[in-house]
């Protein structure tokens, strides 16, 4: 088997089940665990670095465009002779396109395997990996990983107060403009027992007013830009402090904010979507023995 990763989430679970020999290529973002560092890179973003504002424009006027944001070296695809390709369908801003994979893959002989991945909640991420694992040939081995990372999640439900007020929680994917999260992140605050009124457990993440931010009066704040590294992240706290909202959110005010690091946690739907969740319930109901070690966050 020769499979080739263009997902970081993806690469990830192939690895939790113990296929990452089965790996002759990867994306760009794919940077986890490091020890798959060597292996040919497939995919460059056409997005070049800036600040949060002028990185949303660039992606906007793409998007517009009808211009990936991504490209995919296939050529490189071709030679590589990968068996089975994983992708995904769910956000087209954060990976290659399932179209231009599909195009790419239908030109080869012989034709290999196009697996994509679209998971809208933890449980569809527990659900990857049972595909992941099937298409690998290792259904036993995931199956066992799919058995630990749910003992996992719901050990930590355990140290959830259900009768605890819901402290309501502002989720920023990202900061200029401000969006808040999406996909499966609302439906892990409120397992976690808090409240994400401005996104729901399924649907995308989206952009926010600042009439939105303050209507909801956040008491906690989790500041997590998909693909920022903890350090960049916390750089965003000159952004965010030169809005007219910022300091108006209870959390603020009261101290309660934390920058988590972007491009590992929450916003990569993979197995270390638990270890994210298992810090915000240690967080949110102050149960420092739930925490991971060395979780990346830092706190305002």
């Amino acid at each position: 088997m020769r499979i080739v990763s263009l997902l970081p989430s993806a690469t990830e679970l192939l690895c939790t089940i113990g296929g990452e020999s089965l790996l002759v290529g990867r994306s760009h973002e794919c940077d986890h665990p490091r020890s798959i560092s060597h292996l040919p890179v497939l995919t460059r973003q056409r997005t070049g670095a800036g600040t949060s504002a002028e990185i949303d424009a660039e992606v906007k006027e793409s998007l517009a465009r009808g211009d990936s944001l991504y490209e995919l070296d296939g050529d490189l695809l071709r030679e590589l002779e990968p068996d089975l390709v994983l992708t995904q369908d769910l956000c087209e801003v954060c990976s290659i396109d399932l179209d231009t994979v599909r195009s790419i893959a239908g030109s080869m002989k012989p034709e290999p395997r196009v697996l994509s991945l679209d998971p809208r909640t933890i449980f569809d991420v527990f659900d990857d990996l049972l595909k992941v694992g099937e298409a690998a040939g290792r259904s036993a081995e995931a199956e066992r990983a799919m058995v630990d990372l749910r003992a996992s999640y719901w050990e930590a439900i355990d140290f959830v107060n259900p009768y605890a007020t819901q402290p309501e929680v502002l989720f920023l994917e990202w900061t200029d403009p401000p969006f808040c999260g999406g996909h499966w992140t609302p439906g892990l605050i409120e397992a976690a027992g808090g409240r994400h009124s401005l996104g729901k457990a399924g649907q995308d993440s989206r952009q926010v007013s600042p009439e939105d931010l303050l209507e909801v009066m956040a008491e906690r704040v989790v500041v997590c830009p998909c693909g920022y590294s903890l350090e960049r992240c916390w750089e965003e706290r000159a952004v965010l402090e030169d809005t007219n909202w910022w300091s108006m959110i209870p959390g603020v005010q009261e101290g309660r904010v934390a920058f988590v690091d972007g491009n590992q946690m929450f916003n990569r739907p993979g197995p270390r979507l638990v270890t994210s969740f298992r810090w915000l319930v240690s967080w949110l109901q102050d149960r420092p023995e739930v925490l991971p070690e060395g979780f990346p966050v830092r706190y305002l």
